[in-house]
């Protein structure tokens, strides 16, 4: 047996002994008294962190008893070793690490990874993992899976892997991985609150360091586990292959988002056209660009496509957009007074722009009667066009109905026209 199994075994076998004696029930009386003040003060804590929505609230109240029981027994050990033996309360040390560890983690994936369904279930996984591995080293048995695991070997190229090289290597990459993305989204926050910032650097730059921060804890956590890089020689290659050929759109895509977002050309927030798609810019991942419709419709347009084709930006330089509304009047109405009640429609409603001012254009002497065409101006069209022209067009033809200004119909004339046989015809 190794020399590292020794104290976790002398642990076990103290505990053992303390439960045949009378201090065992002081042992158990001790850890609940530090529990259960650990479990006040952390129901105490998360009530004063509820309303603080900011990530510092949450992960407190997180880890506040884990944390919290974790001191207290702490300071219970020097407290209490004079007058009892505490080896329950030395056993309860690493079991409230290892829920500290686990809640950290699982709390940096989630906001890591906010819209992952999945870390619910991880987070017990990881849970099942700790305690498992956990429970391997305070009995003993941890250095006997260690070796059976190095059995099991196999070469990759000129490097020599073992089957605990690579288990070892997964979670190096994976706590790696979690310190990286909690850095990267220390930094996201940092950058988001940039005001003079333009939105899609900040957007950029945050991606930028994650990729960064993420190869980077790659390579420090293969390092750690000691695979050798070179090793991954051939790996490289076959993906600078796949690529070139199977994935270059995607590779396309992904280059297109980041000059998207370098060049300021689309913003969130933008009205753009691409094409028949028409709506606001609501997203820019690395891949596409999340169009929505006023509708509730949403396009998920490739960023390739956006680079390579026109796109039309109503709000690139100016959000104040001009909208339009043509209505008939019949020939016999007052323009002097039928142009008033429109410009006046238009101008009550709340959405239109006093600077530019609506005006009233004659466009057309049509069949029925003379068309005329109402601009106005809009400053919110993420809020939508169609709803302000229909709520206009009701207000002017309210004013029309209580006017007497005439909206006209279509007619026709029709003329029978019969020659003199069908009219003797006719008449007989």
């Amino acid at each position: 047996m190794s020399q590292n199994s020794e104290p976790a075994l002398s642990l076990l076998h103290n505990l053992w002994a303390d439960v045949q004696g009378p201090d065992f029930i002081w042992q158990l009386a001790a850890l609940a008294v530090c529990l259960g003040f650990a479990l006040l003060f952390a129901r105490w804590w998360q009530r004063r962190q509820a309303e603080n929505t900011g990530r510092f609230g949450e992960a407190s109240a997180r880890l506040a008893f884990p944390l919290s029981g974790l001191l207290l027994v702490a300071l219970a050990l020097p407290l209490l070793t004079p007058f009892i033996k505490l080896n329950l309360l030395k056993l309860a040390l690493p079991l409230l690490t290892s829920l500290a560890l686990v809640r950290a983690v699982v709390f940096v994936l989630r906001h890591s990874f906010p819209k992952a369904v999945w870390l619910t279930a991880w987070e017990r996984i990881i849970a099942t993992l700790v305690w498992g591995w956990l429970a391997l080293y305070i009995t003993g048995l941890a250095p006997y899976v260690i070796d059976a695991l190095e059995g099991v070997r196999f070469s990759a190229g000129t490097q020599s892997i073992n089957l605990w090289m690579i288990l070892h290597g997964i979670v190096t990459v994976f706590l790696t991985l979690v310190v990286a993305l909690w850095i990267a989204g220390v930094i996201e926050r940092h950058l988001m609150r940039v005001a003079h910032l333009d939105t899609s650097l900040r957007i950029a730059g945050v991606r930028l360091a994650k990729a960064a921060l993420t190869l980077l804890a790659i390579m420090v956590s293969l390092s750690l586990v000691g695979i050798d890089m070179t090793a991954l020689s051939v790996f490289t290659g076959a993906l600078g292959v796949g690529l070139g050929f199977g994935l270059q759109k995607i590779a396309s895509n992904y280059v297109a988002g980041f000059i998207i977002l370098l060049d300021r050309s689309i913003h969130i927030g933008n009205i753009i056209q691409v094409g028949a798609d028409t709506g606001e810019v609501r997203q820019i991942t690395t891949r596409y660009t999340v169009l929505k419709h006023p509708s509730g419709a949403e396009f998920i347009v490739p960023n390739e496509t956006l680079i390579g084709s026109t796109v039309q930006n109503q709000t690139y330089s100016d959000r104040q957009l001009r909208l339009a509304t043509s209505i008939c009047v019949a020939y016999d109405s007052d323009l002097d007074q039928v142009i008033p009640l429109m410009l006046e429609a238009a101008s009550a409603h709340p959405r239109v722009l006093a600077k530019p001012p609506p005006k009233v254009s004659l466009s057309q002497f049509a069949d029925n009667g003379i068309n005329l065409e109402l601009g106005f101006w809009i400053a919110d069209p993420e809020a939508g066009k169609g709803n302000v022209v229909s709520d206009i067009n009701f207000a002017v033809w309210r004013a029309f109905k209580a006017h007497g200004v005439e909206i006209p119909l279509p007619r026709r004339d029709v003329r029978i026209l019969r020659d003199s046989a069908s009219l003797t015809s006719a008449a007989d």
